[in-house]
């Protein structure tokens, strides 16, 4: 089967594109060759920049695959872009979505594939909507051959889940950490490689086109606990102080609007059965609290990587106090 991936070396993507260079599959990548050293030998690159459309056109001019994958498309204009690239020269043509698509806040539990999109507080999210109706509008009145995938939070051995150092730096340095809400909320993590192994049996499987589908792990953990794995990992004790998203969203709007309001602080547990059918045997089989260990090692190990940042530092103490002055007040006035 030859493939092509338009991306192949992030964090999602490597890891699918290792495991189809050890089941021997022709697979070609199509990126700038930023991270050629990731790639395995048996992979094929062909280096162009996907938004230049005339000379991808070019470069693939004779050229047919059995599935092209784009990674790295957000918006419509960048689906049109493929249609018209891929239109005839492909089996099966995959989107990656986003799982946070999910109508936000959704209404049932767990969330399957036929729970409504609509997520009114992040653009993200809408886009990825739109680029999903425009490929299954394709779909309906040509036949184009669609299979659309939503991950949701994915993450691999050089992932930061929380965010960046910042906050990983903090639970580090034994300081008190914010958790938006509650810390209650429940959260679905998934590796990489369990993901790749999912994705890799949509590749050119008939059941597939025309149909969407979630890949994520079938473990369920609050943000109280994903931050005390952290913690644990680092040998070190956690420090939580919890404020309202809502609060935390009208002081950083852009920081937690759209990720936390739009995503994080609802409940992400996925009903993973229509996934499993199509890909009979698929399990996701890595812990968190085991996958979050290479993590750990990996940010200790480059120092590149531990860059302090005050301003940081300095937002969080100034929000955890001024939250503490007010709760002081408030107990004055009671009593």
């Amino acid at each position: 089967m030859r493939t092509l991936f338009i991306g192949g070396t992030g964090t999602i993507s490597l890891e699918i594109t290792r495991l189809l260079s050890s089941m021997g599959e022709e697979l070609y990548l199509l990126n700038r060759g930023n991270n050629a050293e990731l790639v395995p030998k048996n992979v094929k690159t062909i280096k162009a920049d996907i938004n230049d459309e005339e000379s991808v056109k070019k470069i693939l001019s004779g050229m047919t695959f059995d599935v092209v994958v784009d990674f790295i498309a957000f918006v419509k204009p960048q689906l049109e872009r493929d249609y018209r690239l891929f239109k005839d020269i492909t089996k099966q043509f995959i989107f990656i979505s986003t799982a946070s698509a999910y109508q936000k806040p959704p209404v049932s539990f767990p969330i399957t594939e036929s729970t409504p999109v609509a997520n009114p507080f992040w653009k993200y999210s809408r886009d990825k909507i739109e680029c999903e109706n425009y490929l299954m509008d394709l779909f309906r009145s040509s036949g184009f051959p669609v299979t659309i995938v939503r991950p949701s939070h994915t993450y691999g051995d050089q992932s930061n889940v929380l965010g960046g150092w910042n906050v990983f730096s903090r639970i580090q340095r034994e300081l008190e950490v914010i958790i938006p809400g509650d810390g209650t909320t429940l959260w679905t993590l998934t590796h990489s490689r369990d993901f790749a192994k999912a994705f890799a049996g949509l590749l050119g499987n008939p059941h597939a086109i025309g149909d969407t589908f979630h890949i994520t792990s079938d473990e369920a953990l609050t943000w109280n606990q994903i931050y005390q794995i952290h913690a644990d990992a680092l040998g070190v004790p956690l420090r939580p102080f919890h404020i309202a998203t809502d609060f935390l969203s009208a002081l950083s709007k852009d920081d937690y609007e759209g990720s936390y309001k739009g995503d994080k602080s609802n409940n992400g547990v996925f009903d993973n059965s229509k996934i499993k059918r199509v890909v009979p045997g698929f399990v996701a089989t890595t812990r968190f609290d085991k996958g979050v260990l290479p993590i750990a090692e990996y940010f200790l190990a480059n120092k590149e990587l531990q860059k302090p940042d005050n301003a940081f530092d300095k937002w969080c103490d100034a929000v955890i106090a001024a939250q503490r002055e007010v709760l002081e007040k408030l107990r004055k006035l009671q009593g």
